[in-house]
């Protein structure tokens, strides 16, 4: 297998190094002013030695380096876009999610690099969702926050999936943000996690918390639909594992007849815990990186007094993000004010697996809503139109 790897690796490799322009600069790096060698690390990266940032001390310091190392990305005109400075990790990232067939993805990366430009993918990170209260209300609304690192240092992201409820903006904002995540833990808080471990880190892992899933929650599987369309088309393989926790039976109920469905590869990657996971998380990560829906029995994604609630908008995690992406912007227009406006991206259309996927959760919850079980709400499939 390993030499079969190695060929495909090479066979991928010898189609990307045909790639022309734009395309070519999407996949690697515009040229810096900087003195470098093209696949070496950017010079700005081995500024990023931190002595407080150990793994003993992360948790104190991890927004103090993500800061340091968005500080030194905004100073410089260099911007890694897809490989990161690590062209073949990409190249394997997207053999995996082909299942190794070269073909199928090398027409997966040339359709993300198309969607990417199409789309200014590029730029994201310099376009604000404006005014900053609209931003507060996605933040209420979209659930995810950044809480710490696991023990061997992947970025720990949470999700409130059960209480997000994608009702106080448009499509193209909760996309917009979405993917601006996706850019800032590419571009900031992986390289952050790299130099704070001393080693390369690609992949994140993510605690989903199912608390407060219900039939009538589930209105908003079209809007779950898109983004994981988004992710898994262009930022395939980028995490490790998913923690599933808090899963009411709305949730066990689709899982049984999902599960069969997954290719064996996606289904090693999903774990289902037991009430709010624990003891099973604390086996990956510290106490302090645990989700504060995690940290005691009966918790859920609503916080209290005594924890960071990591979702809000005055979280430091989402103050960082929000004021980098709101410097690229004043670096790149220093005319007039930050004007307001969404982004409209195209949406991927879902492979045939996921699309199967998604039919299956919409049968099971007819069958939910249909059924004697004392479960009955109202079901509303919601459509979510093109740009």
């Amino acid at each position: 297998m390993a030499a079969a790897s190695e060929e495909a690796i090479k066979q991928f490799s010898a189609l990307m190094e045909q790639l022309e322009e734009p395309l070519k600069t999407t996949f690697q790096v515009p040229i810096c002013s900087s003195s470098r060698t093209v696949g070496s690390l950017h010079p700005c990266y081995s500024y990023c030695v931190f002595p407080c940032a150990s793994p003993n001390g992360k948790q104190n310091s991890f927004v103090l380096v993500l800061q340091r190392v968005g500080n030194l990305w905004s100073q410089c005109c260099f911007c890694w876009h897809v490989h990161q400075g690590y062209p073949r990790g990409t190249l394997v990232r997207f053999l995996k999610a082909r299942e190794w067939n070269v073909p199928k993805a090398h027409k997966m990366l040339m359709d993300s690099l198309n969607w990417r430009l199409q789309n200014e993918i590029d730029t994201v990170l310099s376009k604000p969702i404006m005014p900053s209260d609209l931003y507060r209300s996605i933040r209420d609304t979209l659930l995810v926050g950044l809480t710490g690192y696991s023990k061997q240092g992947q970025p720990v992201y949470a999700f409130g999936v059960g209480l997000s409820t994608f009702d106080k903006a448009s499509v193209h904002y909760y996309l917009q943000s979405h993917i601006q995540m996706n850019e800032y833990r590419d571009r900031v808080v992986l390289p952050g996690a790299s130099e704070m471990f001393a080693k390369q880190i690609n992949t994140c892992l993510k605690v989903m918390d199912m608390t407060g899933l219900k039939l009538s929650a589930l209105n908003q599987i079209k809007m779950l639909s898109t983004i994981t369309a988004v992710d898994d088309l262009n930022y395939p393989e980028k995490t490790e594992t998913y923690y599933i926790v808090n899963a009411p039976y709305v949730f066990s109920a689709c899982w049984k007849v999902v599960k069969p469905l997954l290719q064996e590869r996606t289904k090693k990657k999903i774990k289902v815990l037991s009430g709010p996971g624990r003891d099973e998380l604390l086996k990956v990560m510290d106490y302090q990186s645990l989700p504060h829906f995690c940290k005691r029995e009966g918790s859920g994604s609503g916080s209290s007094s005594d924890e960071v609630d990591c979702y809000s908008y005055d979280h430091p995690f989402h103050q960082q993000l929000y004021n980098f992406v709101k410097q690229q912007a004043l670096s790149q227009d220093t005319v007039g004010p930050l004007k307001q406006g969404s982004m409209h991206v195209k949406v991927p259309t879902p492979d045939l697996e996921e699309a199967k996927i998604i039919e299956t959760i919409e049968s099971e919850l007819n069958n939910l809503r249909g059924g004697g079980d004392g479960i009955s709400r109202s079901f509303n499939r919601i459509t979510i139109e093109g740009p």
